[in-house]
């Protein structure tokens, strides 16, 4: 095993690649990273730091490479910047530096002094000069383009708004798609309940729905369920879709409708389905359906709108739907697939995909399905008067051997996993098993992959949720073999990945808001605000310096506001400490139950106080002390009464609860769909994968059976809690 040496040199050359050599913890005590951790963080990006000698040689050749090239590989501004940047060439030799706009007009940069000596590299004086970049730019994607002597080098110019104008105050519905079925939906929630809702929730007044990451899974069984680890983010997963409002399934033959019906019911008559979310029974009965649904022709506009989407979406799309149907053929592990299929650009897979033509073919038509109803869903919500409509959500990363990184492997980090620090709620760290995208890389290649992600998620939609924002600012990158206790933070180009994020917000008219929870630097919060995107916050965790609740009008403006989010029970379940509880079922909890419940009643007494204070609850308003001990005996004599009265005591909390954040400044205020219905099931546990069915609990009443959404959308609760909302 070979000795890793801890140097100045092994320092000075991780900062070089953007790598921390310490942070501060939660607590703010400075953490010194391991020579260990930054060597295999180095490593992943295919640099040698094992010894002094070579950092040594590395730190030589990084700045070596710098002056060898003649443009940085991207450059991204703002209109309102003064921005430099610096070209060389060979001592001695005039250079121009033009601005080449995307119609083509060209502008002159303007020399700017620049004494900076000479460098040798391989034998040659390579001098340096300095060019100011045309002021006012129009937004876009631009180039620049260098030339001396005859030839030319070019590079990528990216002009990105200076602020996204902020949305005018509004509430809105936050769901879990697939956890909410309909009479008429196929065992989990498609597209047409998402404009169920959207219907519902103008009709209340509502702007925006918010769904859960729609990406793409794997197209084999068993599939993941967690929405946060994709196979790919730009592409979205055929389950959504509603079979029966495709126009094609209008043109089908009586008997080719008589195979979808009977498949449908095949779902509907699994109690399984019925009880939980089992994609791995779902996924198979739609995909047979769909391939029925593709034999029938389409019109002559159908056909054109198709073709139109596919060369919109260009390469991208052909890689995908490649990976997919490669997937259905060899597993969902390009690892493990014939040699030369494992490369996106060799002869082999050419000649496999012409083999293999109409299930590539397959694929991209069901994404050319997707991205119509989505843009129904949107249409709808425009057309009832939402101000925002559909609100997309993006994951921080991808499945590990997924589409993503066989299309484009270059971009991801080997040898490397993304995850979190210790915190007060994981003192072990996370590791979310995903490679991160190489900070490097995507300079190289103009940010493209993350202008496609982000332009295809706002095709269809008035908003996106950038889940775990700060990974545009830094990700924790924990080296294979290390706990995630080892990791480090890997900066990234925040002006970058934010400025592209902004620009294609800003051509579809879209707002930003970025999940900025946990362990966040000051200056980040501060930089969305500057730049125009919506940070987030959660009322159980947002508190003033004594620790209580902090004062409705405290809260940020420039945020989206809730009580709960995905990792938390819906409300009623926190007020019954659903989430204590199951943490002491998993054996998570390192106190007996009774003192967690008792301290948990006591930091929810705060809030609840709160309310009381003031006026949304009565002055003796108390919930029902919570038992520590649930009894197998049978219910007690007038148990249903009780059960009535803590529902009414649950629903005139929650109630009060969102009323305390109508106070708030905050432009948005979002609503769990779970606390319209009265839920109470935990959607996810963090820190558990098999230990609970997490991302397939479907959702429920208040008596905890599943409920289709018609029906929780006609309670008392749903209307009564919309009427709170409506009225701020």
């Amino acid at each position: 095993m070979n000795v890793v040496v801890d140097s100045p040199q092994l320092h000075e050359l991780a900062k070089e690649y953007g790598i921390a050599t310490g942070y501060h913890d939660t607590e703010g005590h400075w953490i010194d990273v391991s020579a260990e951790t930054l060597v295999g963080a180095l490593a992943a990006m295919g640099v040698d730091g094992s010894t002094p000698e070579a950092a040594t040689a590395a730190i030589e050749k990084h700045h070596d490479n710098g002056w060898l090239r003649v443009l940085p590989p991207c450059l991204v501004m703002r209109p309102s910047q003064v921005r430099t940047v610096n070209v060389h060439v060979p001592d001695g030799h005039p250079i121009t530096v033009t601005a080449v706009l995307e119609d083509g007009t060209e502008i002159p940069a303007e020399q700017w002094e620049n004494w900076a000596p000479p460098r040798v590299v391989d034998g040659v004086a390579m001098g340096e000069a300095t060019f100011r970049m045309p002021p006012d730019l129009p937004l876009g994607y631009h180039r620049v383009r260098a030339e001396w002597d005859g030839k030319s080098a070019w590079s990528p110019l990216i002009v990105t708004p200076d602020r996204l104008p902020l949305p005018d105050r509004t509430w809105g519905i936050m769901t879990q798609l697939y956890s909410v079925r309909s009479e008429r939906s196929w065992g989990i929630g498609d597209l047409t309940d998402l404009r169920t809702l959207v219907d519902w929730g103008a009709e209340h007044g509502a702007g925006f729905v918010l769904t859960n990451p729609m990406h793409a899974a794997e197209p084999v069984v068993p599939q993941e369920a967690s929405p946060y680890l994709p196979t790919s983010r730009r592409f979205s997963h055929p389950i959504y879709l509603r079979l029966e409002a495709i126009p094609e399934y209008r043109a089908l033959s009586r008997a080719q409708k008589a195979r979808v019906y009977r498949l449908r019911h095949k779902l509907r008559d699994n109690d399984t389905v019925c009880r939980t979310i089992d994609r791995d029974l779902v996924w198979p009965v739609k995909i047979k359906a769909l391939r029925v649904i593709h034999e029938a022709p389409r019109t002559d506009e159908r056909e054109e709108a198709y073709r139109r989407y596919c060369f919109e979406q260009e390469e991208g799309l052909v890689q995908f739907a490649r990976w997919m149907a490669l997937a259905e053929s060899f597993g969902a592990d390009w690892r493990l697939w014939p040699d030369a299929l494992r490369d996106c650009r060799s002869a082999e897979l050419d000649v496999w995909a012409a083999e293999h033509a109409d299930e590539v073919e397959f694929h991209m038509w069901l994404q050319w399905l997707l991205d119509d109803q989505m843009a129904a869903a949107q249409a709808a919500a425009e057309a009832a008067g939402m101000s925002i409509g559909v609100m997309g959500d993006l994951a921080v990363g991808v499945n590990e051997f997924g589409a993503e990184t066989w299309a484009n492997p270059d971009l991801y980090a080997r040898g490397v996993t993304v995850g979190a620090p210790p915190d007060p709620y994981n003192m072990l760290g996370q590791n979310w098993s995903q490679p991160p995208m190489r900070p490097d890389r995507l300079a190289q290649q103009g940010y493209a992959p993350f202008r496609a992600l982000v332009g295809t998620l706002l095709r269809h939609a008035g908003g996106l949720r950038v889940d775990h924002i700060i990974g545009l600012f830094r990700l924790w990158w924990i080296p294979a073999g290390m706990p995630a206790t080892r990791g480090t933070y890997v900066y990234y180009d925040h002006e970058a990945m934010i400025g592209v994020l902004a620009l294609e917000a800003y051509r579809a008219g879209a707002v930003v808001v970025g999940e900025d929870l946990g362990t966040v630097e000051p200056y980040v919060r501060e930089y969305l605000i500057e730049r125009g995107l919506l940070g987030t916050s959660i009322l159980w965790w947002e508190k003033d310096e004594a620790g209580r609740p902090l004062p409705p009008d405290r809260y940020r403006e420039a945020c989206l506001a809730s009580v709960t989010t995905h990792d938390l029970p819906p409300t009623a379940g926190y007020l019954e400490m659903a989430h204590v509880r199951l943490r002491s079922d998993l054996g998570l909890l390192h106190r007996p139950l009774g003192e967690e419940i008792a301290d948990e009643a006591t930091e929810q007494d705060l809030f609840l106080q709160a309310c009381r204070d003031a006026g949304l609850l009565p002055p003796g308003f108390r919930l029902p002390a919570v038992r520590v001990e649930e009894t197998a005996e049978e219910p007690a004599a007038g148990a249903d009464a009780e059960a009535e009265k803590l529902d009414e005591a649950l629903a005139e909390a929650v109630c009060a609860l969102y009323g305390y954040l109508t106070r708030s400044p905050s432009l948005m205020l979002c609503a769990a769909l779970t606390d319209l219905a009265g839920d109470r099931r935990i959607q996810n546990q963090p820190g558990t994968s098999r230990e609970y069915p997490n991302w397939r609990v479907p959702l429920s009443g208040p008596d905890g059976e599943p409920i289709l959404l018609e029906d929780a959308l006609a309670q008392p609760l749903a209307g009564r809690l919309a009427a709170v909302l409506r009225g701020w």
